[in-house]
């Protein structure tokens, strides 16, 4: 575009319907091809702040500008599609422009069959639209779009917009958006409903992206991946770091400690991240197996109790495992014609977190209705131990009062609450999973989607069950929130199993991986998710890196 920036802000200032400032007097100018991820506690202003950019909000104070000759494009985290057309037509329109193109360049060729045509003009025209093509590489349009289609597996094209699920509208969304290259690029959590195979397929063509890249995400490896900045929302300030996240998370920690100040809780946890980091992959590996196989010790620890009271996400323990935890034995599962898993056994140890990762649909939320029995299978056996006292945290978070406030939500109205095994005050429970003071009395239906998520494991982690069912539960929560619970998981003297895309909560917890390959596969793999990364890279070779669209196999009656 040849100009020094893309967008500006100039004392901008935004007050929400509370009366609270949420961003106060932030100078941002942003570079043409710069990618930045944007950080920050929920409520921060993060979601605010690129609808600004956007042109969707103008309620604000002092100035924000786009340069005028720069398109931009939006992922909200519930997108609008035209339901009128299917899933194929709503993407052609991100390529609208390429497809005239083409077709403006196939009228041309059509005159030169006409005798009496000014063939000078005719030529000149041809080699103008044909420069236009091979620089926006029009010609293999269709591929591209098929390729795409593909990684961010979205439904079948002629599917209608109108029976799609929240996840699979967001992914034709942000298919559409990506093949309609703007300047400005403003995807707001563009990892929620991807498995880590298309975030992984995402991350390079971020990397590649000509334009400016702005993205809201709580995923630290594709903040490590594609951002080479970090702008940290804070008391309504913009502080951009030159960084990626790995590099952010030092450059952090030194200026607290330089400073001498913050909280010192959120110190202990970006130092116990950062020497994660730092860690070889050896060591990350013996650290994870020896999860498990000292388990005896972490369940019968007063001390790993009382750090599961101290931390900002509290998971109260439940009742002493036995020796059978969840056995599978040749499970087959399918739905309508559709085969879903096919002869998956496998037994899950004491102590163990097991990762389940794989394409959405391919059965994993189907696997926890088995294992609560809310549903069965079609053969084989699901063995759930006697001694095993199952708590399940959904993804839908439907059980919440939207009219209701946080506190009563969480609480039933009570002052003192049976969190596992123990009594605690209802507001200091509250409280450990953010929210503190006033901001217990917001009702339900005011808050983020990261702060409803925080509100509905503060609900259903109340049980104090052994052996906890997690089904994506990172989406919106924001980064440090994410850190506070993969402290409680690891500190959780009971079992975990956790549906998850997140490869860097996976890579530090989890002992195995349950990966649901799809062609009705599921696999069970002893490590973390870099291992069984390199596993599968190893299989399949060079297909490892382009996802493609579930092909569900048929069940045979």
């Amino acid at each position: 575009m040849g100009k020094q920036f893309i967008y500006n802000m100039q004392g901008l200032k935004k007050v929400v319907g509370n009366g609270k400032t949420i961003l106060d007097g932030i100078w941002l100018s942003f570079y043409p091809g710069a990618k930045i991820g944007i950080i920050g506690a929920n409520g921060s202003g993060k979601s605010t702040l690129i609808k600004i950019m956007a042109g969707l909000d103008d309620e604000f104070e002092g100035e924000a500008w786009l340069d005028p000759s720069a398109t931009v494009g939006y992922l909200a985290q519930e997108p609008q599609l035209d339901e009128s057309l299917n899933v194929r037509d709503n993407i052609e329109l991100g390529v609208k422009n390429l497809r005239d193109l083409l077709n403006e360049f196939e009228a041309i060729n059509e005159k030169f069959a006409d005798e009496d045509a000014d063939f000078d003009a005719l030529c000149s025209e041809q080699a103008r639209l044909q420069d236009k093509i091979d620089a926006s590489n029009a010609w293999e349009i269709d591929r591209t779009v098929e390729i795409a289609m593909d990684a961010l597996r979205v439904p079948d094209g002629d599917s209608a917009v109108s029976h799609l699920s929240g996840g699979e509208k967001r992914r034709v969304a942000l298919c559409k958006l990506l093949l309609s290259q703007p300047d400005l690029l403003l995807l707001d959590e563009p990892t929620n409903h991807l498995d880590a195979e298309s975030v992984a397929w995402l991350e390079r063509t971020l990397r590649e992206y000509a334009g400016c890249v702005i993205t809201i995400t709580h995923d630290r490896y594709f903040l490590d991946n594609v951002t080479e900045w970090i702008l940290e929302l804070e008391n309504g300030k913009g502080i951009p770091w030159h960084a990626n996240y790995s590099d952010w998370l030092e450059q952090k920690q030194t200026k607290m400690a330089e400073q001498k100040k913050g909280d010192a809780r959120k110190q202990r946890a970006l130092a116990q991240e950062l020497d994660w980091i730092r860690s070889s992959q050896k060591a990350r590996q013996t650290k994870s197996k020896a999860r498990y196989r000292q388990f005896e010790e972490l369940e019968g620890s007063i001390e790993s109790r009382r750090q599961e009271r101290k931390a900002d996400i509290s998971i109260p323990p439940g009742p002493r495992l036995g020796t059978t935890v969840i056995r599978a034995e040749g499970i087959n599962k399918g739905y309508g014609e559709r085969l879903l898993i096919e002869d998956l056994s496998f037994e899950i140890p004491r102590g163990a977190i097991v990762g389940i990762v794989g394409p959405n649909g391919a059965g994993k939320t189907t696997l926890f209705k088995m294992i609560t029995g809310q549903d069965t299978p079609d053969s084989g056996t699901m063995v759930i131990g006697e001694t095993v006292r199952l708590a399940y945290v959904d993804q839908h978070r439907e059980d919440l009062k939207d009219d209701v406030s946080v506190w009563e939500n969480i609480s039933g109205g009570h002052h003192i609450l049976r969190v596992g095994d123990h009594e605690i005050n209802s507001r200091a429970y509250v409280n450990a999973f953010g929210f503190k003071g006033p901001s217990q009395q917001q009702t339900v239906g005011t808050l983020s989607g990261g702060e409803r998520n925080r509100a509905h494991l503060a609900r259903l982690l109340q049980d104090g069950g052994n052996v906890l069912l997690l089904d994506e539960p990172s989406n919106d929560l924001d980064v440090n929130t994410i850190r506070s619970l993969e402290e409680a998981v690891a500190n959780f003297s009971g079992v975990t199993l956790v549906i998850s895309h997140d490869r860097w909560f996976l890579d530090r917890l989890a002992t195995h991986i349950l990966a649901f390959e799809g062609d009705s596969q599921v696999l069970w793999f002893e490590g973390n998710y870099q291992d069984y990364e390199k596993d599968r890279r190893r299989r399949l070779g060079a297909e490892a890196d382009q996802p493609k669209r579930i092909k569900y196999r048929p069940l045979r009656r």
